[in-house]
């Protein structure tokens, strides 16, 4: 088996990955939907985890019609969405500043790559105190194609100017996952709220419980 690069850089996604934003956003959309008269299963749903804003809103029209409102629920899911984190804040995931500590003092580089459009990312990382933690935040509106493209890892790895072979990426998400592994990085899972489907399974080079294993495998990629 062809060695890997030692790592130089860590490319994280940020929802479910990093924060426990998804309960938030699932609820905010299912009560957006469910006022206008959609319901938005938890199959639907999972679909939209992990892309960006005009993708997930592609696959809505697609799955709902052309009559479904598009312009009211952009309107609502995200007043749902600011009024729970003004009031309870963002929790990280656990294991996350451990994971981040080790990573600077390893030297090591490190960015986002987020399907959030930059406005968001930006609320939400200061929601979750990680607003000045990052080398390199790049979101989905700063690629032509969102996630399972690989269009976000690619230039995430460009702009900390390290090859995605040399990159080890983290999602929770399918599509995340699949656009990390396209990009060339070392794409370690962390699931969220629904376990990997078989293909992202195989894909991934480990499927974690959680960020805490996550720092044991960079540091065994460190040392390999």
């Amino acid at each position: 088996m062809r060695r890997r690069p030692t790592p130089r850089a860590v490319l994280f996604d940020m929802d479910g990955l990093m924060l426990d934003t998804e309960p938030i956003y699932r609820q905010a959309g299912l009560r957006a939907a469910d006022e206008l008269g959609f319901a938005l299963t938890d199959d639907i749903y999972f679909q939209l985890v992990g892309r960006t804003q005009v993708d997930s809103e592609r696959l809505l029209l697609e799955t709902f019609g052309l009559g479904f409102p598009l312009d009211e629920f952009r309107t609502r899911w995200p007043r749902y969405w600011h009024a729970h984190v003004r009031e309870h804040g963002i929790a990280h995931k656990p294991g996350l500043l451990e994971l981040i500590d080790e990573i600077r003092r390893s030297g090591l580089l490190a960015a986002v790559a987020t399907s959030s459009d930059l406005g968001q990312a930006r609320v939400t990382l200061a929601a979750g105190g990680l607003a000045d933690v990052f080398d390199i935040v790049v979101t989905g509106d700063q690629v032509p194609n969102g996630k399972p493209a690989p269009d976000i890892y690619l230039l995430a790895a460009r702009r900390v100017g390290v090859e995605p072979s040399a990159c080890v990426a983290l999602e929770d998400s399918d599509n995340g996952l699949m656009a990390a592994v396209d990009a060339g990085t070392t794409a370690l899972m962390v699931p969220d709220m629904k376990p990997p489907s078989a293909p992202a399974a195989r894909a991934a080079y480990r499927v974690l419980d959680s960020l805490h294993d996550a720092r044991e495998v960079i540091a065994e990629l460190l040392e390999s």
